[in-house]
């Protein structure tokens, strides 16, 4: 066994969750060979701990538990204790959270979970107290009984060991006989009323009970369905989700940007951690809202959301951050809550009044110590009634009160953050600063570009081993370490966030490195015989079990977003594959996805996307007109290749020599600018509308198909 086993030893890695608890008594090991040879020469189980660093719960343990000498020294003694970061290996969390779901019905962090040496797992759970409680066994009890049963009772828990991990084979990796048809067009219309089944018609959103996550996807699956059928209870529920989201809890109303979710129906407190990849998708709902309604609240959330991510969390260099702690001074939420008392010491008496009966800040509170959490509880008309206030008035002057009351919460000792740089959770953020772009100002396309130079510079290798092979992402920088190979959430979020930021800006380097990705995605992920894309690469390392991704969760599904992508990329490179992959996969998933089509959004939409044909939009033009700007702003165009080229057939040949393309894509091809005037071609199922130099005339030419 080798010594350094016989120490903590996650000072030395770079995650800021493994180095919480660095100063544990535990002999905390991360997930590498050392502690998995160190189990298999000691003959003990691992005790496997996966959190995150803003996770509340993982806090509460640690306290409770891992700092705790006696807990420690039976930990130590009888199992390799082993620390995941969930966000570092979503293929450790992912493989063992299903055993936990699939025993228990439930999961979450932190994961507790037993394995034998060799890594399949016997015993789970999530958080453990340090002595029983509310029906809940003692973490300490726990690992005695579990010690003993090693040592005495060690052909049932190998047996155990055989089925579960069997159980979490069958669920993950393995696949159907492959469907005669992929899903049709009329996916869309069956997930659209599975998700009206399941909304909130009293308090806005999806679910009646128990927490409210976010589900921007499902927004966004209801406006598509709106736009296509017409069917006004869809836009309804989709205004009403936007709605309760913007008015409650979930979003910071002093500094922008939301939380992970509420701990509530109906929106009130919420755990308060902030997420990038709820700051990416959000805005990305709320400018789909912006489109579809003409609402500008919802340009303004999506707005106040970029800021507060380029603001607290945006590298130096361009990149994003992943997350904001829960928890200030050791407290949940200290940094966002406020008391009346607070109010007025901040502002005169007539703006606190006013500021509070807005926010709903009252004596007793919705929080703890009498504190609350500001949601917009009364409107403007109303106040300006009570006030003997103008309406204008009263919006000038809540504004001002806002900016009084960010400025004193700055003071605030301040939550922690998560200086990890994500490949995958930095798509999805570029991916909403392009439509941003599109849909508010141009100027947010330069924050993604850094952000996209950024994530390219540190952690793209163009040819992997100097071969002439596809590339390689890797998962995470954090301070100049680069770490993990890259996971089908890190190519295809990242090839959808270059692809859509090449629809914003023409910018052809921006769609090559797309492709890049893509022809990585397909060299490393797919498997020609499974007729599926995993979630980890060939060249990886092996796991009890290869897991796909298929449902949409806390982040699009990446087998769903990988589908989609590849789907857009066959435009531009017909012969490499890319559509026979979708198809196949598509085919291999189908009777799921039309089984529950709600709990595959993203593959429901790239089913629907495949059958009707997408909209081919080509701009031929060298610098697109701002009225083509305010004009392409205005429309909610989700299934839209939007397809920027050059001018002329010579600059066209430019840009193929910078994809290393032979020909002209159909998508490209003959489509030039007429007499040198901006000229915009629509495209669907074969048939093309005639060149126009009018953007507004090939729209509404789109529009009628």
């Amino acid at each position: 066994m080798s010594d350094s086993a016989d120490r903590n030893r996650l000072g030395a890695e770079e995650s800021p969750y493994l180095r919480q608890h660095a100063d544990n008594p535990v002999h905390w090991q991360p997930w590498d060979d050392i502690a998995l040879d160190a189990a298999r020469e000691r003959d003990v189980p691992i005790f496997l701990s996966v959190g995150y660093s803003a996770c509340h719960w993982c806090h509460v343990m640690e306290e409770e538990s891992f700092t705790d000498e006696a807990v420690a020294a039976v930990l130590n003694d009888g199992f390799v204790p082993v620390k995941v970061d969930r966000e570092e290996r979503p293929d450790v969390d992912r493989v063992y959270q299903t055993v936990c779901q699939l025993v228990s019905g439930g999961g979450g962090w932190p994961l507790s979970v037993w394995l034998t040496p060799d890594g399949r797992p016997f015993y789970v759970g999530t958080y453990f107290p340090p002595e029983e409680r509310r029906g809940m066994p003692g973490f300490r009890d726990v690992l005695e009984r579990l010690r003993h049963s090693w040592e005495a009772d060690r052909e049932e828990i190998e047996n155990r060991a055989d089925q579960w991990t069997a159980a979490i084979q069958d669920e993950l990796e393995s696949t159907p006989e492959p469907a005669d048809e992929a899903p049709d067009e009329t996916i869309l219309g069956s997930a659209a009323g599975a998700a009206l089944r399941s909304a909130d018609r009293e308090n806005g959103g999806f679910g009646t009970s128990g927490p409210k996550f976010p589900q921007p996807g499902r927004v966004d699956l209801l406006l598509r369905s709106y736009i296509r059928s017409g069917r006004g209870e869809a836009l309804d529920v989709a205004v009403d989700a936007l709605d309760a989201m913007a008015d409650g809890g979930l979003y910071d109303h002093v500094g922008g940007g939301f939380h992970r979710y509420t701990t509530d129906p109906e929106w009130t407190v919420p755990h308060f951690e902030k997420m990038l990849y709820d700051n990416a998708e959000l805005p990305k709902a709320y400018l789909a809202g912006y489109q579809v309604t003409g609402k500008c609240r919802y340009a303004r959330i999506a707005q106040e959301t970029f800021a507060f991510v380029e603001r607290e969390l945006r590298h130096p260099d361009g990149g994003f951050y992943s997350t904001l702690d829960a928890q200030s001074e050791g407290e949940e939420g200290a940094f966002y809550v406020w008391t009346r008392e607070q109010v007025h010491g901040i502002l005169d008496d007539v703006d606190a009044e006013l500021f509070c009966d807005y926010y709903g800040i009252t004596s007793g509170g919705n929080f703890e110590g009498g504190r609350t959490v500001l949601s917009a509880a009364r409107g403007v008309v109303d106040l300006a009634e009570e006030y003997g206030m103008a309406e204008s008035d009263v919006r000038e002057r809540l504004l001002e009160a806002r900016v009084t009351a960010f400025e004193a919460r700055e003071e605030r000792p301040r939550p922690a953050r998560d200086e990890k740089v994500l490949a995958g959770w930095n798509g999805l953020m570029i991916s909403a600063y392009a439509l941003g772009a599109r849909a508010l100002d141009p100027v947010l396309a330069e924050t993604a570009e850094t952000a996209l130079e950024f994530v390219r510079e540190r952690l793209w290798t163009a040819e992997a081993d100097g071969s002439d092979g596809p590339g390689r992402l890797a998962r995470r920088f954090k301070e100049g370490d680069v770490k993990g190979d890259g996971y089908l959430d890190d190519y295809a979020f990242l090839g959808r966030g270059a692809f859509d930021l090449y629809q914003a800006t023409g910018d052809v380097t921006h769609l090559a490195f797309a492709l890049d990705l893509a022809r990585t995605v397909v060299a490393e992920f797919w498997d020609e015989e499974a007729g599926t894309l995993y979630f980890t690469p060939s060249s990886g390392e092996g796991l009890v079990t290869r897991p796909q991704e298929l449902q949409d969760q806390s982040t699009p599904s990446s087998l769903g977003v990988a589908v989609g992508l590849l789907l857009d990329l066959a435009h531009f490179d017909p012969s490499a594959g890319f559509e026979d992959v979708v198809d196949r996969t598509l085919k291999t998933h189908a009777n799921r996805i039309r089984g529950s089509p709600l709990e595959h959004v993203s593959l429901a939409l790239a089913a629907d996307k495949y059958d009707r044909g997408p909209l081919e939009l080509t701009l031929a033009t060298d610098t697109v007109p701002d009225d083509w700007r305010d004009a392409l702003s205005a429309r909610y165009l989700p299934d839209a290749v939007v397809s920027p080229r050059p001018a002329t057939e010579a600059g066209l040949a430019e840009w193929l020599d910078t994809l290393g393309l032979e020909e002209a894509p159909p998508i490209w091809k003959g489509r030039e600018a007429v007499d040198g005037e901006p000229t915009a071609y629509a495209c669907r199922s074969f048939t093309c509308s005639p060149p126009e130099t009018d953007i507004r005339a090939a729209l509404d030419w789109a529009a009628e198909r």
